[in-house]
């Protein structure tokens, strides 16, 4: 006989296999982080965008107003996705525990509150990826301010 007709793998490992729902949830999950993934990287296109026209715009015309009214919409667009940031971190997370067998998480639960709990702001807003595309941004901008004035 072979290993399928005594017993799938997954249960000759020790692993037992998850549910119909627990599969939809999970589903349900790497939905919501590929959303998250694509909004994060929509709001990066974006800042872009506009810190590098108004950027030229007030460097075009020597006005430290412009160019001060620019940091407002830059520090917008890295609260945004720091927020998306957080919360697809959280849904992995969400996703993690609901992957393990025996889980604790109710099952079709897409409540990250739990999560986002003990995960401080601070420590999303200073992560490597965003410090490395907004700081940049922000300094041009600065920049921008004092050499226009």
């Amino acid at each position: 006989m072979t290993a399928l007709s005594e017993g799938s793998d997954a249960e000759a490992g020790g692993r037992v296999p998850l549910d119909a729902d627990r599969i939809k949830q999970l589903e349900f999950i790497q939905a919501t982080v590929a959303r998250l993934g694509t909004n994060s990287f929509l709001v990066k296109g974006w800042s872009l965008t506009l810190a590098a026209g108004l950027l030229a715009l007030s460097a075009g015309r020597f006005s430290w107003q412009l160019a001060t009214v620019g940091v407002v919409p830059l520090l917008c667009f890295w609260y945004l996705d720091c927020f998306f940031l957080r919360q697809e971190r959280a849904y992995r997370r969400l996703y993690d525990d609901a992957r393990r067998p025996g889980s604790t998480v109710e099952v079709l639960s897409m409540d990250v509150g739990p999560y986002l709990a003990r995960m401080p702001w601070p420590e999303v807003w200073l992560t490597p990826t965003l410090l490395l595309f907004y700081t940049p941004l922000l300094l041009a901008d600065l920049a921008v301010v004092v050499l226009t004035r």
